[in-house]
């Protein structure tokens, strides 16, 4: 989710409530404790110099149960970022403190939750690296019937 997504469903929603891939719900007295911009400069492993910007998001829990985070003030959070930071409209990660670690996630939308959504790694430079690429996985149902294999028909 990009930096003015998130503006437009805060300015529609009640309540903020964020769901972690398990179904979790992060607990209710949530605080954002950091918007930032964040800013990455590397060499992939084929070589290639590459930079990134993107937006991060921390969630704290707290025992503060009298202070809960209302839509109209995360929003006016991002607004004085935007400002000061000079945020572009950039991809969001979430940071959330997991059991033993922080862990670094998406976010998407759905019905009335932010969605704290699965990050994969991959290899930049496949290309470079002779990484084969996957073969396509058949179904031994949808293959023809025996004795009707031609060449070249993919199923050999």
């Amino acid at each position: 989710m990009k930096l003015s997504e998130i503006k437009t469903f805060l300015k529609n929603q009640s309540e903020l409530r964020f769901q972690l891939p398990n179904g979790e719900l992060v607990p209710e007295n949530f605080h954002v404790t950091e918007v930032g911009k964040v800013t990455r400069h590397f060499i992939d492993c084929g070589g290639k110099e590459r930079k990134e910007e993107g937006v991060n998001f921390q969630l704290w829990a707290t025992d503060d149960y009298n202070h809960r985070l209302h839509p109209e003030k995360l929003l006016q959070i991002i607004t004085l970022s935007e400002r000061v930071l000079d945020l572009q409209d950039c991809q969001i990660e979430v940071e959330y403190q997991g059991d033993n670690t922080i862990g670094k996630f998406g976010l998407a939308f759905e019905g009335n939750s932010f969605l704290l959504t699965s990050k994969q790694t991959d290899c930049l430079a496949k290309d470079k690296c002779d990484i084969p690429e996957k073969k396509p996985r058949l179904k031994m149902a949808n293959l023809p019937a025996a004795g009707a294999c031609t060449p070249g028909g993919g199923c050999c």
